[in-house]
């Protein structure tokens, strides 16, 4: 007795496995056709406005990526800049601690005398 019961459940079962894998298989083309009805030409739309979006953002991505590397660039030279202009400075307090230094000697040996 179990075994036709069986064979229908399981019957039944494979029957709904085919329709399940048939309806749900990938479909190749994303523009509806004129007699598409609105599950499909909605499916469609949704399709194009995720295929729009993924463009934009990749679109958005790289102009992202372009003034990150520009940033970077101006970085770069701000900081060659500011370390150049520095180091003139002390070259500059150098030059005037070293002519101090000369006037303080100079002082010292006119205390002297």
């Amino acid at each position: 007795m179990k075994q036709h019961v069986m064979i229908p459940f399981l019957s039944v079962l494979a029957l709904s496995g085919v329709v399940a894998f048939s309806g749900c298989k990938q479909k190749t083309d994303v523009e509806p056709t004129p007699t598409a009805g609105p599950v499909t030409r909605a499916g469609a739309a949704i399709d194009q406005a995720a295929e729009q979006t993924a463009d934009a953002a990749k679109a958005a991505a790289e102009k992202t990526r372009e003034a990150l590397k520009q940033t970077a660039d101006a970085t770069k030279t701000a900081t060659s800049n500011v370390v150049e202009k520095t180091g003139e400075v002390l070259e500059k307090t150098g030059q005037t601690l070293e002519k101090a230094g000369e006037s303080v000697e100079k002082t010292g040996e006119d205390m002297a005398k």
